[in-house]
Protein backbone atom coordinates (compact mmCIF):
# COMPACT_ATOMS: atom_id res chain seq x y z
CA UNK A 1 0.00 0.00 0.00
CA UNK A 2 1.06 3.57 -0.78
CA UNK A 3 2.07 5.81 2.10
CA UNK A 4 -0.66 7.82 1.23
CA UNK A 5 -3.06 5.76 0.74
CA UNK A 6 -6.44 5.46 3.32
CA UNK A 7 -7.83 1.70 4.68
CA UNK A 8 -11.49 2.00 5.52
CA UNK A 9 -11.10 3.14 8.74
CA UNK A 10 -8.49 5.95 7.88
CA UNK A 11 -10.93 6.66 4.88
CA UNK A 12 -13.94 6.76 7.33
CA UNK A 13 -12.05 9.21 9.46
CA UNK A 14 -11.20 12.13 7.07
CA UNK A 15 -14.46 11.90 5.67
CA UNK A 16 -16.52 11.77 9.02
CA UNK A 17 -18.53 8.60 8.18
CA UNK A 18 -18.95 5.14 9.59
CA UNK A 19 -16.61 2.63 7.96
CA UNK A 20 -19.47 0.41 7.22
CA UNK A 21 -21.06 3.51 4.58
CA UNK A 22 -16.93 3.56 3.22
CA UNK A 23 -16.90 -0.50 2.50
CA UNK A 24 -20.47 -0.13 0.97
CA UNK A 25 -19.60 2.36 -1.30
CA UNK A 26 -16.81 0.35 -2.39
CA UNK A 27 -18.57 -2.04 -2.96
CA UNK A 28 -20.96 -0.94 -5.24
CA UNK A 29 -18.50 0.71 -7.08
CA UNK A 30 -19.61 4.63 -5.96
CA UNK A 31 -16.35 5.39 -5.06
CA UNK A 32 -12.44 4.86 -6.37
CA UNK A 33 -11.05 1.86 -4.93
CA UNK A 34 -8.93 -1.07 -5.33
CA UNK A 35 -8.10 -4.11 -3.46
CA UNK A 36 -4.83 -5.33 -2.39
CA UNK A 37 -4.61 -8.52 -0.02
CA UNK A 38 -8.21 -8.98 -0.27
CA UNK A 39 -8.72 -5.16 1.48
CA UNK A 40 -9.97 -2.06 0.27
CA UNK A 41 -7.52 0.80 -0.18
CA UNK A 42 -8.29 4.22 -1.58
CA UNK A 43 -5.91 6.41 -3.39
CA UNK A 44 -5.58 9.94 -2.05
CA UNK A 45 -5.55 11.84 -5.27
CA UNK A 46 -8.38 9.80 -6.41
CA UNK A 47 -10.54 10.23 -3.43
CA UNK A 48 -9.66 14.06 -3.48
CA UNK A 49 -10.68 14.20 -7.45
CA UNK A 50 -13.69 12.08 -6.58
CA UNK A 51 -14.74 14.35 -3.62
CA UNK A 52 -14.58 17.36 -6.25
CA UNK A 53 -16.85 15.91 -8.43
CA UNK A 54 -19.54 15.30 -5.56
CA UNK A 55 -19.24 18.74 -4.52
CA UNK A 56 -20.04 19.43 -7.91
CA UNK A 57 -23.29 17.53 -7.61
CA UNK A 58 -24.22 18.55 -4.43
CA UNK A 59 -27.05 21.04 -3.84
CA UNK A 60 -26.67 23.91 -0.81
CA UNK A 61 -27.84 21.64 2.44
CA UNK A 62 -24.86 19.40 1.16
CA UNK A 63 -22.32 21.50 0.13
CA UNK A 64 -22.74 23.00 3.96
CA UNK A 65 -21.99 19.53 5.92
CA UNK A 66 -19.27 18.72 3.24
CA UNK A 67 -17.41 22.28 4.20
CA UNK A 68 -18.14 21.66 7.93
CA UNK A 69 -16.57 18.18 7.66
CA UNK A 70 -13.48 19.56 5.86
CA UNK A 71 -13.30 22.07 8.53
CA UNK A 72 -13.12 19.72 11.29
CA UNK A 73 -9.80 17.50 9.09
CA UNK A 74 -8.13 20.82 9.00
CA UNK A 75 -4.60 19.86 11.31
CA UNK A 76 -5.20 23.26 12.43
CA UNK A 77 -8.40 24.72 12.62
CA UNK A 78 -8.89 28.22 10.88
CA UNK A 79 -12.56 27.95 11.15
CA UNK A 80 -14.40 28.49 7.85
CA UNK A 81 -12.86 29.90 4.24
CA UNK A 82 -13.73 33.61 4.07
CA UNK A 83 -14.05 33.78 0.01
CA UNK A 84 -14.39 37.53 0.38
CA UNK A 85 -10.92 37.82 2.08
CA UNK A 86 -9.44 35.86 -0.52
CA UNK A 87 -10.69 37.70 -3.75
CA UNK A 88 -9.43 41.61 -3.51
CA UNK A 89 -10.71 43.94 -5.28
CA UNK A 90 -8.07 43.93 -7.40
CA UNK A 91 -8.53 40.53 -8.68
CA UNK A 92 -11.74 41.09 -10.09
CA UNK A 93 -12.30 42.55 -13.69
CA UNK A 94 -15.41 43.51 -14.11
CA UNK A 95 -15.29 43.15 -17.02
CA UNK A 96 -13.22 40.52 -18.02
CA UNK A 97 -11.59 41.76 -21.40
CA UNK A 98 -11.02 38.30 -22.87
CA UNK A 99 -13.23 36.98 -25.74
CA UNK A 100 -11.39 33.05 -25.85
CA UNK A 101 -10.80 30.00 -23.20
CA UNK A 102 -7.17 30.89 -23.33
CA UNK A 103 -6.97 34.23 -22.98
CA UNK A 104 -9.79 34.24 -20.34
CA UNK A 105 -7.49 31.11 -18.33
CA UNK A 106 -4.52 33.86 -19.26
CA UNK A 107 -6.40 37.01 -18.09
CA UNK A 108 -7.20 35.32 -15.24
CA UNK A 109 -3.99 33.85 -13.86
CA UNK A 110 -2.60 37.47 -14.42
CA UNK A 111 -5.35 38.73 -12.01
CA UNK A 112 -4.39 36.66 -9.28
CA UNK A 113 -0.90 37.40 -9.49
CA UNK A 114 -1.95 41.01 -8.32
CA UNK A 115 -1.89 40.14 -5.08
CA UNK A 116 2.10 38.93 -5.05
CA UNK A 117 1.01 35.60 -3.86
CA UNK A 118 1.34 34.09 -7.52
CA UNK A 119 4.74 34.01 -8.32
CA UNK A 120 4.10 32.55 -11.93
CA UNK A 121 0.82 32.78 -14.03
CA UNK A 122 2.03 31.71 -17.23
CA UNK A 123 2.68 28.52 -15.39
CA UNK A 124 -0.46 29.03 -13.45
CA UNK A 125 -2.19 29.24 -16.86
CA UNK A 126 -0.44 25.78 -18.10
CA UNK A 127 -2.11 24.60 -15.41
CA UNK A 128 -5.72 25.13 -15.57
CA UNK A 129 -5.40 24.81 -19.69
CA UNK A 130 -4.12 21.14 -18.88
CA UNK A 131 -7.14 20.75 -16.22
CA UNK A 132 -9.07 22.01 -18.58
CA UNK A 133 -8.53 19.76 -21.62
CA UNK A 134 -9.17 16.47 -19.15
CA UNK A 135 -12.80 17.77 -17.76
CA UNK A 136 -13.84 21.47 -18.42
CA UNK A 137 -14.81 22.93 -15.06
CA UNK A 138 -17.51 25.07 -16.83
CA UNK A 139 -21.22 24.47 -14.83
CA UNK A 140 -24.49 24.35 -16.86
CA UNK A 141 -25.32 27.87 -14.80
CA UNK A 142 -22.56 29.67 -17.12
CA UNK A 143 -20.13 29.76 -14.18
CA UNK A 144 -16.54 28.05 -14.45
CA UNK A 145 -14.65 27.48 -11.47
CA UNK A 146 -10.82 27.60 -13.30
CA UNK A 147 -8.20 25.55 -10.98
CA UNK A 148 -5.20 23.36 -11.39
CA UNK A 149 -5.63 19.27 -11.51
CA UNK A 150 -3.06 19.87 -8.35
CA UNK A 151 -1.94 22.31 -6.35
CA UNK A 152 0.85 24.79 -7.80
CA UNK A 153 2.54 24.58 -4.41
CA UNK A 154 5.68 25.76 -5.51
CA UNK A 155 4.53 29.21 -6.99
CA UNK A 156 2.27 30.42 -4.56
CA UNK A 157 3.11 32.09 -1.43
CA UNK A 158 -0.43 31.28 -0.14
CA UNK A 159 -3.69 30.88 -1.24
CA UNK A 160 -5.59 33.27 -3.76
CA UNK A 161 -8.45 33.60 -6.10
CA UNK A 162 -9.51 35.95 -9.23
CA UNK A 163 -13.06 36.66 -10.30
CA UNK A 164 -13.95 37.83 -14.36
CA UNK A 165 -16.87 38.48 -15.46
CA UNK A 166 -16.94 38.94 -19.08
CA UNK A 167 -19.29 41.20 -21.48
CA UNK A 168 -20.58 38.21 -23.24
CA UNK A 169 -20.89 34.67 -22.70
CA UNK A 170 -18.01 32.64 -24.33
CA UNK A 171 -18.07 28.71 -25.43
CA UNK A 172 -16.19 27.39 -22.76
CA UNK A 173 -16.50 23.49 -22.99
CA UNK A 174 -18.72 21.24 -20.60
CA UNK A 175 -22.93 21.06 -21.28
CA UNK A 176 -23.94 24.36 -19.90
CA UNK A 177 -23.83 26.46 -23.46
CA UNK A 178 -21.85 29.50 -22.94
CA UNK A 179 -19.89 31.13 -19.63
CA UNK A 180 -19.54 33.95 -18.44
CA UNK A 181 -18.63 33.98 -14.87
CA UNK A 182 -15.14 32.84 -14.06
CA UNK A 183 -13.49 32.00 -11.15
CA UNK A 184 -10.14 30.72 -10.45
CA UNK A 185 -9.35 28.80 -7.42
CA UNK A 186 -5.49 28.55 -6.78
CA UNK A 187 -4.97 26.79 -3.13
CA UNK A 188 -1.35 25.26 -1.36
CA UNK A 189 -2.88 21.87 -0.87
CA UNK A 190 -5.46 19.06 -1.96
CA UNK A 191 -7.61 20.04 1.49
CA UNK A 192 -7.36 23.49 1.14
CA UNK A 193 -8.18 23.20 -2.29
CA UNK A 194 -11.24 21.27 -1.08
CA UNK A 195 -12.46 23.94 1.21
CA UNK A 196 -12.51 26.94 -1.25
CA UNK A 197 -14.13 24.69 -3.92
CA UNK A 198 -17.37 23.94 -1.28
CA UNK A 199 -17.31 27.27 -0.21
CA UNK A 200 -17.45 28.79 -3.60
CA UNK A 201 -19.87 26.37 -4.77
CA UNK A 202 -22.39 27.69 -1.88
CA UNK A 203 -22.14 31.12 -2.96
CA UNK A 204 -22.94 30.77 -6.55
CA UNK A 205 -25.85 28.00 -5.67
CA UNK A 206 -28.26 31.09 -5.13
CA UNK A 207 -29.74 32.10 -8.53
CA UNK A 208 -30.35 35.28 -7.70
CA UNK A 209 -27.46 36.10 -6.46
CA UNK A 210 -25.84 34.99 -9.38
CA UNK A 211 -28.01 37.55 -11.10
CA UNK A 212 -26.92 40.05 -9.29
CA UNK A 213 -23.33 39.32 -9.76
CA UNK A 214 -23.62 39.54 -13.45
CA UNK A 215 -25.19 43.04 -13.15
CA UNK A 216 -22.41 44.35 -11.32
CA UNK A 217 -21.02 47.53 -12.64
CA UNK A 218 -18.00 47.48 -11.44
CA UNK A 219 -14.76 45.65 -8.99
CA UNK A 220 -16.24 47.29 -6.20
CA UNK A 221 -20.19 46.54 -6.48
CA UNK A 222 -18.78 42.76 -7.51
CA UNK A 223 -16.94 42.53 -4.23
CA UNK A 224 -19.58 43.81 -2.08
CA UNK A 225 -21.69 41.35 -3.32
CA UNK A 226 -19.09 38.60 -2.47
CA UNK A 227 -19.06 40.04 1.05
CA UNK A 228 -22.71 40.30 1.92
CA UNK A 229 -23.11 36.58 0.71
CA UNK A 230 -20.40 35.16 2.43
CA UNK A 231 -21.52 36.70 5.80
CA UNK A 232 -25.22 35.33 5.23
CA UNK A 233 -23.46 31.70 4.90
Amino acid sequence: MADDDFDISSLAAHLHMLPVQISKLADRGKIPARRIGGQWRFSRAEIHHWLEEQIGLSGPNELAEMETNLQRTDAIDTGEVAIATLLPIDTIAVPLAARTRSSVISAMSELAATTGMLWDPGKMAEAVTAREAMHPTALDIGVALLHPRRPQSSILGEAVMALGITGQGIPFGGAGGLTDVFFLIAATDDHEHLRMLARISRIISDPDWLADLRAASDAQAAHDLLVARDAKL
